[in-house]
């Protein structure tokens, strides 16, 4: 293949774009509160874009559209599942996290908030949760590396380890240089383009089945008799499973940050309205793209053969097939601006909690602004070349684990991050028993439970809350300085929601 082809010329274009809106970060960023949370000033649309664009990685664009083509709609219980999961997180947990962060000492990461919140003096859950996010994190950026590495490998068939690096070199370069503004910048500019993408896909394939766009059904009907049901093979523990998937927002540290960073309350819903639509018209196009994929490729058999191979290469294929060649290299853009939204957030949470939370709490408490932002970079660099590592070989096992992270983070801070906000009779002992009974039950579950069908992160979360209650309760109440913080993070956003109905 040349590499002068429309492709790859727009790939180059939007990777430079990236690094540029870093480098423009790099100039608004003075001090390392900035660099991990922006200066907590993130408008409604940019809080809402951002956290949309780090939540949906290329699943969003492949395994969801693959899954479709290859099963039908009763594969979309899980994008129903996350919507219903992502409006209950927005609701719930982004206006109260944002205030009680806040009044918890300026909390900037979900270990320092966990610390604040219930008095941890020997900071005990401060570590515990920075290990579970470093570990999860760590397996997490590289998987997102090896997603990266085989879109450049199928696209310009360069060797796996090229690309690889080249792909994990543009996200290091401007997480590395802007921070968060960078990422938040990049993130809301990448949403733009996935939802660009997975609009315009569906729609110019039904086009390209011309006088049979009539015959949708039946042509789906014929290809895939179960295609139009959403129940077909489908149990009640295989629903649950599915829709379960939502509960996993709750606990997730790349998309609670971007909560923490809003300018103030008042933008929370707002930024709701905004990214759930975005997000339900993303889920939509996806689950569009693979149903109306399943028409065209039989339809036209003679373009079918890498799709048959691999259905995860629907939305590619349909793009490389129909589109203008220049067109085509934005649509699939797109594939790569979910990838790297979602690696890029990943790694300056690794990066912040190495930092703030390790670094700065237990090394050098006294750390200038501008060591902790160097450090932060240096932190990214580490973070990602252990990634790397992991990523080199694709089949490793280790890359299993992602699997377990998003029920693993789901079931070990999702009712803790819950109950921390609601519940002020919560205590420093049930935080840490919830967390660590969430964590290893998803592990114990998959492993030697799997074979019931019922997603991990049902009983972690269950067992997790009961353990929770069970223990705060039993232990001595919470003294009345932590209560007191507590009440004043409630009664600033009661105040706040009340001023906007007025």
């Amino acid at each position: 293949m040349t590499y002068l082809n429309p492709t790859l010329i727009t790939f180059m274009f939007y990777i430079i774009a990236m690094i540029a809106i870093g480098l423009y970060a790099y100039r608004a960023t003075s001090n390392f509160d900035e660099y991990i949370l922006g200066g907590r000033s993130l408008g409604s649309v940019v809080t809402a874009l951002s956290a949309g664009a780090s939540d949906m990685s290329g699943w969003l664009l492949m395994g969801l559209p693959g899954a479709i083509y290859l099963s039908g709609l009763s594969e979309a219980w899980i994008a129903i599942g996350l919507i219903i999961g992502a409006w209950l997180n927005w609701l719930l947990v982004a206006g109260r996290l944002r205030a009680h962060t806040e009044y918890q000492n300026n909390a900037l990461t979900l270990p320092d908030y966990f610390t604040s919140r219930f008095s941890d003096r020997k900071r005990i859950l401060r570590v515990l949760s920075a290990l579970v996010i470093l570990v999860f994190f760590a397996i997490y950026c590289a998987s997102g590396m090896v997603a990266g590495a085989r879109l450049f490998e199928s696209l310009f068939g360069w060797n796996y380890t090229t690309a690889l690096i080249i792909g994990a070199m543009a996200t290091i370069l401007y997480v590395c240089i802007g921070g968060f503004l960078a990422i938040s910048w990049t993130d809301t500019f990448q949403a733009g383009l996935m939802i660009f993408a997975l609009l315009l896909t569906p729609i110019i394939t039904f086009l390209a089945l011309g006088d049979n766009s009539q015959q949708v059904s039946v042509i789906l009907e014929s290809a895939r008799p179960h295609a139009s049901s959403m129940l077909e093979g489908l149990s009640v523990v295989a629903i649950i499973s599915s829709l379960a998937w939502g509960l996993g927002y709750f606990g997730q540290p790349h998309i609670l940050v971007r909560f923490m960073a809003a300018d103030s309350v008042k933008t929370i819903p707002a930024a709701r309205r905004i990214g759930m639509t975005w997000m339900i018209l993303c889920l939509g196009g996806a689950v569009a793209a693979g149903y109306i994929g399943i028409a065209y490729f039989t339809v036209n058999p003679a373009f079918a053969s890498v799709v048959n191979q691999n259905p995860e290469t629907v939305f590619m294929e349909l793009t490389k097939i129909l589109f203008n060649p220049w067109i085509a290299g934005i649509v699939l853009a797109a594939i790569l601006a979910a990838i790297m939204s979602t690696l890029s957030c990943q790694l300056l949470v690794c990066s912040t909690t190495l930092t703030e939370d390790l670094y700065k709490s237990f090394l050098r408490k006294n750390a200038s602004q501008k060591e902790l932002i160097w450090v932060g970079r240096a932190m990214v660099l580490v973070i990602a070349l252990i990634a790397i590592a992991l990523a080199i070989n694709p089949n490793s096992k280790v890359l299993g684990l992602v699997a377990y992270a998003w029920a693993g983070f789901g079931a070990a801070f999702g009712p803790l991050i819950i109950l921390s906000l609601f519940w002020k009779r919560m205590t420093l002992n049930g935080a840490i028993v919830g967390m660590l009974v969430g964590a290893v039950t998803v592990i114990v579950w998959k492993n030697y439970m799997g074979d019931t069908g019922l997603y991990e992160i049902i009983p972690g979360f269950i067992l997790a809350t009961l353990s929770i209650v069970i223990v705060s309760l039993v232990d001595k109440a919470p003294n009345d300085d932590v209560v007191h913080r507590f009440e004043m993070a409630k009664a600033e956003y009661q105040k706040e929601m009340a001023e906007m109905k007025k």
